[in-house]
């Protein structure tokens, strides 16, 4: 019988983390808080309280190391967790290394990404609040299905807005969130007064996550009824998906392995510090030492060429300041098939972690990263997602590197979704319709000369 390709490291259900964990407790300095636009001056909870649940802003400023998952919420988990860590064996032998590569893979979800690790807590705490609707954006479509089912579950409404680019690219996409009951706009849309304002100087807009995530938050603080959920860059999102790296430490030590290098790509940072913050709390405690390594599109590079400053989270300017790495919420990204790295800025807890010297930052073209797909698929028999891709790049790089020095190091890479539904993306590779955009200096020195004048 022929060597399997990869094979599992199982977990019991009964080894479902039943905390989030905070990372903040742990950090040298606390990071830079939220400020209000007007005053410049640190917003609280009455300026979140339009938009989200009380529950998730104590999240959201939260001082304790742990916070417990309710039950109702671990129930839901349970259709999908523990998610299973694979050994990529035949990756290994098709790359010839003698690195030991992992992947902790997050497609076996409802929604086929990590994302429901955040909708469902999302959902549930809204509709505890007594919340109708909740509107939200979406880049690859994979958040806006991750919420359409939360929503389905606790008896709410949905409403999303898809940039414009994956909207037209990803179909199914679109069908799932209906599907699951949710309406869904092409943004920009004639829906927002802020969609209506792009649209008038570009009828064919791409769209971006800046610009969707204008349009869902004006048409919540609009509604009393309706709040909004946003599938990353917040702490309490950020919070949510820990599950995933506390899951792998379980799965590590059931095996005795101990990573040495942790990739994962990152767009707004929700699928990286779900893995990775467990991690760096082991590394800062000094129970390991892994390299952790963040994985961007070089068309929309906001760690590795953004800076770091105060800026709004959103294209209209009608969220809080916030400090993280940014390329400006002006900038719009080409329309490359990884829709859901397509954010101008990084979130602002990631960012920090970044500032303080505890992670590195990577960008990769796409056509690499289709390269690197393919071959996993055909080595291991899953789909990536095309962002999901960045990391097996990354992860690929780093197994090669291995290869002319022998090293025998231990990979683990974050695969946060498959591409089931991604398959123009993917025929668009096959075709050599892909190609990677020459994006210059020039073009973010004119974003970011765009950023607001409060800067700390």
């Amino acid at each position: 019988m022929a060597e399997l390709p990869r094979h599992k490291v199982l977990l019991d259900e009964s080894d479902i983390p039943t905390r989030w964990y905070n990372i903040i407790p742990d950090l040298p300095t606390p990071p830079p808080p939220p400020l209000h636009p007007g005053t410049g001056q640190p917003v609280g909870p009455e300026d979140l309280a339009p938009l989200f649940p009380e529950q998730l802003i104590l999240q959201e400023v939260t001082a304790d190391r742990y916070v417990e998952i309710p039950g109702e919420v671990l129930d839901v988990y349970r259709l999908w967790r523990p998610a299973p860590l694979y050994r990529a064996h035949g990756l290994e032998k098709a790359l010839g290394t003698p690195a030991r590569i992992y992947y902790k893979y997050e497609g076996v979800s409802p929604a086929g990404s990590h994302k429901p690790n955040t909708s469902v807590p999302q959902a549930y705490y809204n509709a505890k609040a007594g919340v109708r609707k909740l509107t939200t954006e979406t880049g690859a479509g994979q958040w806006g299905t991750a919420l359409s089912f939360a929503c389905s579950i606790y008896g709410l409404e949905c409403e999303v807005w898809q940039v414009g680019a994956t909207y037209d690219q990803k179909p199914y996409r679109r069908m799932m969130m209906e599907i699951f009951g949710a309406s869904v706009h092409r943004s920009p849309s004639e829906v927002t007064q802020s969609g209506k304002a792009i649209l008038a100087e570009r009828a064919d807009h791409p769209g971006s996550l800046g610009i969707a995530i204008s349009e869902a938050v004006e048409v919540a603080a609009g509604d009393p009824e309706a709040r909004y959920a946003l599938g990353s860059v917040l702490n309490h999102v950020l919070l949510h998906q820990t599950v995933i790296g506390e899951e792998t430490l379980l799965q590590f030590a059931k095996i005795g392995e101990v990573p040495d290098v942790l990739v994962g790509c990152v767009g707004g940072g929700s699928n990286f510090a779900g893995l990775a913050f467990p991690f760096l709390r082991e590394k800062l405690a000094g129970r390991m030492s892994p390299v952790v390594r963040a994985v961007e599109p070089t068309s929309c590079p906001s760690l590795t060429k953004g800076k770091y400053a105060y800026d709004f989270g959103d294209t209209a300017g009608l969220t809080p300041l916030l400090k993280m790495h940014t390329l400006g919420h002006g900038f719009v990204p080409d329309p490359i098939h990884a829709g859901g790295l397509r954010y101008h800025g990084m979130a602002p807890l990631l960012s920090h972690v970044h500032d303080l010297g505890m992670i590195e930052a990577l960008a990769v073209p796409q056509s690499e990263c289709f390269v690197a797909a393919i071959q996993f698929a055909r080595a291991e028999g899953i789909v990536a997602a095309p962002e999901s891709s960045h990391a097996l790049a990354a992860c690929i790089r780093e197994a090669l590197a291995c290869k002319e020095t022998g090293e025998e190091r231990v990979i683990l890479a974050a695969l946060s979704g498959h591409g089931h539904l991604d398959m123009p993306s993917y025929q668009a590779y096959l075709t050599g319709a892909i190609s990677d955009e020459v994006i210059t200096e020039d073009r973010f020195t004119a974003s970011l000369a765009e950023l607001p004048e409060i800067q700390g």
